[in-house]
């Protein structure tokens, strides 16, 4: 079961997060946008929410299964699908990259997702991923305040460790990773690998 009741309830009140963190939200589309291939135009976002991401990005088409937020992505003129990140309603091979934004902490079957996102790959298309990372300082904040929020209530964090592993299990090849929201450095500040930043993007090929 898509883990969507608090979306369905609050959009309004999760679209407010982005104007009042826009520091944050500013971070996280530049790291996106810096590590996505130059050509959005054969690009698909899973969990594309109300469109915060996809729209900035240039991103045209997405998978949401909540309702309530994908009607404020196709406000926007996206083309969203209704659908869950485990079963793509799309074809083999349709993509030249597929994104998920705070979206893994959402799903119920990481392996399946990542094997999801790799069928409807093309050959050499690209997976990016970013997450707040569970071992770091705004990850930890997270976890230790999950029962008070009223979205991170249902939500299962990971470590960039884990998301690798699951990653190579479902296949995926030349992984990296890029970090942002670094403690004690000016805000967008973007370093290779993790273990410093809190907000993570890992890039894995088909």
């Amino acid at each position: 079961m898509p883990k969507i009741s608090a979306f369905k309830t609050h959009s309004d009140a999760y679209d407010e997060w982005f104007v009042i963190n826009s520091d944050l939200y500013a971070a996280e589309l530049k790291i996106v946008r810096q590590m996505l291939p130059e050509s959005t135009d054969k690009g698909l976002e899973v969990g594309i929410g109300s469109g915060k991401f996809a729209e900035p990005l240039g991103i045209k088409l997405g998978v949401e299964p909540c309702e309530q937020m994908a009607e404020k992505a196709r406000r926007l003129g996206i083309e969203v699908h209704p659908g869950v990140a485990e079963a793509l309603p799309f074809a083999d091979n349709s993509f030249e990259f597929v994104l998920l934004v705070t979206t893994i902490c959402f799903v119920d079957d990481v392996l399946k997702t990542f094997q999801e996102a790799l069928r409807v790959l093309q050959p050499g298309g690209c997976l990016l991923v970013g997450f707040v990372d569970k071992d770091s300082e705004m990850g930890a904040q997270y976890e230790a305040n999950r029962e008070k929020s009223r979205f991170y209530r249902e939500a299962t964090f990971f470590s960039t460790q884990e998301l690798l592993h699951s990653l190579k299990e479902a296949g995926f090849i030349d992984l990296n990773s890029k970090q942002t929201l670094i403690p004690n450095t000016p805000q967008g500040t973007i370093r290779d690998g993790f273990g410093e930043g809190s907000f993570v993007v890992i890039k894995g090929v088909k």
